[in-house]
């Protein structure tokens, strides 16, 4: 199984972005589906996610009212809005999704068995 996530680029601090993930082989307009990011140096970590149950999302305390997840019902892509961007928020950034459609959200990355190949995120100063 195949995630793509894009829409990564080059965006000067206070700005805004919107990375995208999709696939062909997983219904990701009611699947659950992970963000996670890895900065430079540091270890990888959670971002937000959306639920397949139940279309909750959920966000790191980092992100929380900066950054939006979000879905098509029709369109196999979920979407992340990030506003207000940070030097601090320059990353890769990875979509994941769990097995099974109804595992809901889980900020372990080991909860996720499939993985995109990343997208990069820099902001400027």
């Amino acid at each position: 199984v195949q995630l793509q996530a894009s829409g990564g680029g080059l965006v000067q601090a206070g700005g805004s972005l919107r990375i995208s993930c999709a696939s062909s082989e997983i219904a990701l307009h009611d699947h659950t589906l992970g963000w996670f990011r890895q900065a430079p140096g540091k270890a990888r970590e959670w971002v937000s996610c959306i639920s397949g149950s139940d279309g909750g999302t959920h966000y790191a305390d980092s992100v929380k009212g900066r950054f939006t997840i979000s879905r098509e019902e029709y369109r196999p892509a979920v979407y992340v809005q990030m506003n207000n961007l940070t030097p601090e928020d320059t990353a890769v950034y990875y979509c994941a999704a769990p097995k099974f459609w109804y595992i809901d959200c889980s900020e372990l990355e080991s909860d996720y068995e499939y993985w995109g190949q990343g997208t990069l995120v820099t902001v400027s100063s």
